[in-house]
């Protein structure tokens, strides 16, 4: 698996008549939250741990892992506690 990232794209244009001359709160807010969200995208594309991680979970191999997963196997404290207490000695 190969990432590749832009790392200056250029935004769409925008319609100018839907743009007022000064932007609201939720406008400037929901732009932060846009900025704030690429960052974070850009800095996990170019986290060398992040990759790795990417690349083991979408081995075919571990997704099969993974999926055969079952999540039925409800235990309760005091038997998982015993089952420790009793592998720990």
């Amino acid at each position: 698996m190969q990432i590749r990232t832009i790392a200056n794209s250029i935004p769409p244009a925008r319609d100018a008549s839907a743009v007022s001359s000064a932007p609201s709160s939720e406008s400037r807010r929901i732009s932060d939250n846009v900025t704030a969200a690429r960052n974070t995208a850009m800095s996990a594309l170019t986290n060398d741990r992040f990759r790795i991680m990417l690349e083991q979970i979408t081995d075919p191999s571990a997704s099969g892992a993974l999926m055969t997963m079952r999540g039925d196997n409800v235990v309760d404290f005091k038997s998982a506690q015993s089952s420790y207490a009793d592998n720990s000695e």
